[in-house]
């Protein structure tokens, strides 16, 4: 009997000091991206504050996630006052691994960042003392992209004016607090292609607007749908249910959209534009409709011209459910 007893005892010791091993692994070894860009000194050109504007607002969406919008109106505007300076929730309720703060990119949030410090955590998810990121902010986008996109970015928001706030710290859920630190990757910036490119250029532009953390399907912490095919599931607070429609060129999705009709449907958003009071039961949606009304009109066009050059994929959803009358919202948090 003793023989059994000590092989058990040996193969539980084994087994602890693989897990301890593990985490100490995860926790110190990574992430691994490399150190930040020491020399990078960013240019604040007004052309290239202008850039970064324009990226921020209404392209990469930075305004979106960190300021506080109001889902009490349609298509949830930015709460006045609130722009830059954080606080945005995404928690267990929307269906991601914890409770995460989005942080204040003022300059009181940022001021003590360098550059590269800032390039490194855009374009890979690293903060400055090494720790990762939630990728609710679609670092694994921002890090195929243009590093001129990146660095006008990074040399707009260091010309907001400073806002005093104190956030909560973010709280991944365990183990995602481990797993979280598996996901950061080296970032494999490109070349911003010529707009000549019609579908080339759409293609960097719908990726550095992350259509496709949206409009992919997404289950248990993975993507599992078609590449902008659709089906991912959000649920408001109140308990309905909203799915992201198919973008590919299908019957499904976008087969019968015109260039005029796709162009349309994000400037009626646009300035004059007044979002209305959401009552229960009513549609509502997560697309910052308002902040897509400022892409030009070229940059929509290539979105268009690559969105059609898709391989059609058939993916009916049901774009709306309103909320049960005995929805319980105390439930998402179990």
């Amino acid at each position: 009997m003793k023989k059994p007893l000590k092989i058990i005892a040996y193969s539980a010791t084994a087994i602890v000091i693989l897990i301890i091993g593990s985490v100490a692994y995860l926790s110190i070894a990574l992430p691994n991206v490399g150190p930040p860009p020491e020399d990078l000194k960013v240019e604040n050109s007004p052309e290239k504050i202008a850039h970064g504007n324009y990226l921020a607002h209404h392209v990469m969406l930075c305004m979106d996630c960190h300021s506080v919008r109001d889902y009490s109106l349609f298509t949830g505007p930015l709460k006045p006052g609130t722009e830059a300076t954080g606080g945005e929730i995404f928690d267990q309720s929307m269906g991601f691994p914890g409770v995460f703060i989005s942080p204040n990119i003022t300059p009181f949030g940022i001021g003590e960042w360098t550059d590269g410090e800032l390039f490194r955590l855009i374009t890979t998810g690293v903060k400055r003392d090494g720790n990762p990121i939630f990728p609710v902010m679609p670092y694994p986008n921002f890090g195929k992209m243009d590093a001129e996109d990146i660095e006008a970015v990074i040399a707009y928001i260091r010309t907001l004016e400073p806002v005093e706030t104190n956030h909560a710290k973010s709280k991944p859920d365990f183990p995602f607090k481990l797993i979280m630190r598996t996901l950061p990757k080296k970032a494999a910036l490109v070349k911003k292609p010529s707009p000549v490119d019609q579908i080339a250029y759409g293609a960097y532009m719908i990726n550095a607007s992350g259509c496709g953390e949206c409009h992919t399907k997404f289950e248990k912490g993975a993507f599992t749908g078609e590449y902008l095919a659709g089906g991912r599931s959000f649920q408001f607070p109140d308990g309905s249910l909203l799915t992201s429609p198919n973008l590919t060129p299908d019957e499904t999705g976008l087969a019968n959209w015109t260039l005029e009709m796709f162009v349309q449907k994000f400037k009626m958003y646009g300035n004059g534009y007044v979002s209305e009071k959401i009552n229960p039961g009513d549609f509502q949606t997560i697309m910052p409709w308002m902040m897509y009304a400022g892409l030009k009109e070229s940059d929509l066009e290539a979105m268009y011209a690559y969105l059609r050059s898709l391989d059609p994929v058939k993916n009916p959803v049901e774009k709306f459910k309103p909320a049960s009358p005995t929805f319980n919202s105390a439930s998402l948090k179990k």
